[in-house]
């Protein structure tokens, strides 16, 4: 009977022992299983991860470069508009100093009076210019050379009463330089 008793607690602990083993290898199995399941999640989470962020990236990246390319635009017309300036401010002072020079501007208006003049007309002009434009004029006894206490150069031409009125002042030849220079100085920063 001891003997009988020994198979039936050694087939116990076998029973046992494989039981155990089983399950332990189930739950080795299990494990497997989640662990894989847990791990391709993750990989698919990260590979979602890193498409968003790669398309994140390429959206910054092109913000960047329209960024980039409107500082640029900026720049360059800041720069149009700062040296445009400059070259009229530069314009308007060398056109005034010559129009309030006689010698130059007492020839300018009697060729300008000849090609627009065909009768009378009055001639307004910077007080300083009065003498020297009578004298350039005086041959035509048509013309009333007038000074005009509100140009510091330069002179006017009025035909028909008034009505028709050409200004010769440093501010309008400046402003019609001004507007030829423009175009080729817009052309030239953009070379």
């Amino acid at each position: 009977m001891a003997e009988e008793l020994e198979k039936l607690l050694d087939k116990i602990r076998r029973d046992g022992v494989e039981k155990a083993e089983a399950e332990a290898a189930g739950i080795i199995d299990a494990a497997r299983k989640q662990a894989e399941s847990i791990k391709a999640e993750a990989e698919k989470s990260a590979a979602a991860s890193r498409a968003s962020a790669e398309k994140d990236a390429e959206a910054f990246a092109k913000r960047s470069e329209e960024s980039v390319r409107q500082a640029a635009r900026d720049i360059l017309e800041s720069t149009a508009q700062a040296v445009t300036a400059l070259l009229e401010k530069a314009l308007a002072e060398n056109v005034d100093a010559a129009l309030a020079d006689p010698a130059v501007a007492a020839p300018l208006a009697a060729e300008a009076v000849s090609q627009l003049v065909k009768g009378a007309a009055e001639i307004p002009c910077a007080p300083k210019l009065v003498e020297s434009l009578r004298a350039q004029l005086a041959a035509k006894k048509e013309l009333s050379v007038v000074p005009a206490e509100d140009m510091r150069s330069g002179f006017r031409v009025r035909i028909d009463g008034g009505r028709v009125e050409h200004d010769f002042g440093a501010q309008a030849v400046a402003d019609a330089l001004a507007s030829r220079l423009r175009p080729r100085l817009a052309a030239l920063v953009r070379l």
